[in-house]
């Protein structure tokens, strides 16, 4: 019974990957075997790939869409595949987000997930209770810093607006070596031209932020959706009066926030104490 359940879980895109995969291994006339020793991979994560049982990583794509001439066709499902492999409460939401020109969010006790490096975001779910396994820790690692091509995607591109506390960047997560990597890889991202990055000062009080998290996207033919998350729970909202007091709600945080000169200067100062 547990098994079924497990495989019934599995998520969709990966099945219809490995049955497109299969069919084109076949036609080439290739055997599972055959295909691992041209890309490079074992019997066993061709075999798992087919089945859909393990995702296919981008390089496992690349290979395969060459040796088996398939001419883009593996590549186009690879977004799919890797959007899958984040928890299923994220999955509505990561979709939203790729349809999105802008996106702006507040975030009180973490670095946000497109702005974490990998170290940060391994530590974060390894922290997670109950624990994952290590095979998801690495799916999900892998699924959110996939995500984060986002930050550099050309058509259409998006506007990007994070406000984060101070209170996030001063928790240690893992270790300081670790944080230290993260605050300058937050430098590195406020420096791309479509990326706004403000601190939201502790000696700032209260706010109408302190209600906890919220993200706000605005998509190509401009609909406005807000989302909020905590406890893997997520909430979306999109009817026009609840979504504008969070733009009003936003707009404020904008000015009660460090500007992105200060919020620079105040990132570098906690990387240099580190």
């Amino acid at each position: 019974m547990k098994a079924a359940r497990e495989e019934s879980d599995l998520p969709g895109a990966w099945s219809a990957y490995g049955r497109l995969l299969q069919h084109l291994r076949k036609r080439a006339g290739l055997n599972q075997q055959a295909l691992g020793e041209a890309i490079g991979y074992s019997l066993e994560q061709v075999a798992s790939v087919e089945q859909g049982r393990r995702p296919a990583k981008a390089s496992f794509t690349a290979a395969a869409d060459r040796v088996l001439e398939a001419r883009g066709v593996l590549e186009v499902l690879q977004d799919e595949v890797d959007r899958a492999k984040l928890p299923r409460f994220f999955r509505n939401v990561a979709l939203i987000e790729t349809e999105a020109v802008s996106r702006f969010s507040y975030d009180p006790m973490l670095v946000p997930g497109l702005l974490q490096t990998e170290a940060y975001a391994q530590a974060l779910l390894e922290a997670h209770f109950p624990p994952l396994d290590e095979e998801t820790i690495e799916q999900r690692v892998g699924a959110r810093l996939a995500r984060q091509t986002l930050l550099t995607r050309k058509s259409p591109p998006v506007i990007f607006v994070f406000i984060v506390e101070e209170g996030a960047l001063q928790r240690v997560v893992s270790d300081e070596a670790v944080m230290r990597t993260q605050l300058e890889h937050l430098l590195s991202c406020s420096r791309l031209r479509n990326v706004e990055l403000q601190i939201m000062p502790t000696a700032r009080g209260a706010h109408s932020g302190l209600n906890g998290p919220m993200v706000l996207l605005e998509s190509t033919d401009r609909r406005q959706t807000v989302y909020v998350e905590a406890q893997d729970v997520v909430t979306v909202r999109s009817d026009r009066d609840e979504v504008s007091e969070f733009w009003l709600r936003y707009g404020m945080l904008r000015t009660q926030a460090l500007n992105t000169e200060e919020s620079s200067r105040l990132i570098e100062r906690m990387a240099g104490e580190l």
